[in-house]
């Protein structure tokens, strides 16, 4: 498992790259759920999304042991990041997504000199493509999750929570493949242990839900959930003896719940975010963590979102009456 040590290393190699992101807060969102809220706004991180953090960790350090060529698998927001961070080092980059990636994170991948290759719809068709054309180009392949460079750089998330806010009672982080968690699971927990961890997935994609109901890895076929961050088909190798070892627990968020936390926090605090950060607004706003009275933090993943697909996840907010908070 990864350390601490790990996560502040992280923290020092990529400290010229990614932003410290601030913690945004809404009075309406505290007020419904009966608890102080504050939104860590990876979102509006470099390349759009917390991903930079386990990318520039890793690529960094791929470069400085000679590679002349990185790969990836991504939906998206982990691709952006790898070209973005090897645009900047002067490394090419191949990035292998899914045939039904969103537009807006294809683009970007482009825009950062990355090349795009298109395979399947699932994790599980497009991991093996990406290293194969690694071995090919005699490059590196960087993991979108189960890597120890990577969950540390993501953990390096927990690592600014814990100095921009004081009395932290509970942090709600999204779960795909279990990179993020785990990197800030080994944050907070190895720090302190007294605050708790709570992972949100998508009830449409509940790898990790099922996973830890069984003991054990499970996976589980290809998801349409809107949240196309999430749509892994199975937590890591790496990353779920972290979730096994410190989670506290975790949650089920439906489409519908999604869209309406989507909707909120676009029409209320006039940000922007995906409907795999909206997840772990959901998960507060319907109140699945059974929690009152406390400080939460809820990480905003990311904002890459389609614009033209922004009007689809809109639902009419006057429907928050009948959520149960």
């Amino acid at each position: 498992m990864i350390t601490l040590k790990d996560i502040q290393d992280a923290r020092q190699r990529i400290q010229s790259i990614v932003y410290e992101t601030p913690i945004l807060q809404s009075e309406q969102l505290s007020k419904l759920c009966g608890n102080q809220l504050f939104l860590k706004a990876e979102h509006l991180q470099k390349t759009g999304s917390f991903k930079i953090r386990g990318a520039s960790n890793m690529v960094i350090h791929a470069v400085e042991n000679g590679a002349q060529h990185v790969t990836t698998a991504s939906s998206g927001n982990h691709g952006q990041a790898v070209a973005f961070v090897a645009d900047k080092y002067g490394v090419p980059s191949t990035i292998v997504v899914p045939e039904n990636a969103s537009q807006c994170k294809i683009n970007a991948i482009i825009g950062y000199n990355g090349q795009v290759e298109k395979c399947g719809t699932t994790s599980i068709e497009r991991l093996p493509r990406a290293m194969q054309i690694a071995n090919e180009q005699n490059g590196i392949y960087i993991p979108p999750y189960d890597d120890p460079l990577i969950m540390a750089g993501q953990g390096t998330v927990g690592l600014e929570i814990l100095q921009q806010l004081h009395n932290i009672d509970a942090i709600v982080v999204p779960i795909g493949g279990g990179g993020l968690i785990s990197g800030i699971l080994t944050a907070i927990k190895e720090t302190n242990p007294a605050i708790q961890i709570i992972g949100v997935e998508p009830a449409l994609a509940n790898d990790t839900y099922l996973s830890l109901q069984n003991k054990k890895i499970t996976a589980i076929s290809a998801t349409n959930t809107i949240a196309d961050g999430l749509r892994t088909n199975q937590p890591g190798d790496l990353t779920f003896p972290v979730l096994t070892k410190y989670l506290d627990d975790l949650v089920l968020v439906s489409e519908d719940e999604i869209r309406m936390a989507f909707s909120f926090v676009l029409e209320r605090t006039k940000q922007l975010i995906e409907p795999s950060s909206a997840t772990t607004v959901a998960a507060v706003l319907y109140n699945k963590l059974n929690i009152q009275g406390k400080n939460i933090v809820t990480l905003i993943s990311g904002g890459n979102v389609d614009l033209e697909n922004v009007q689809g996840l809109i639902v009419d907010t006057a429907k928050f009456s009948q959520v149960n908070c």
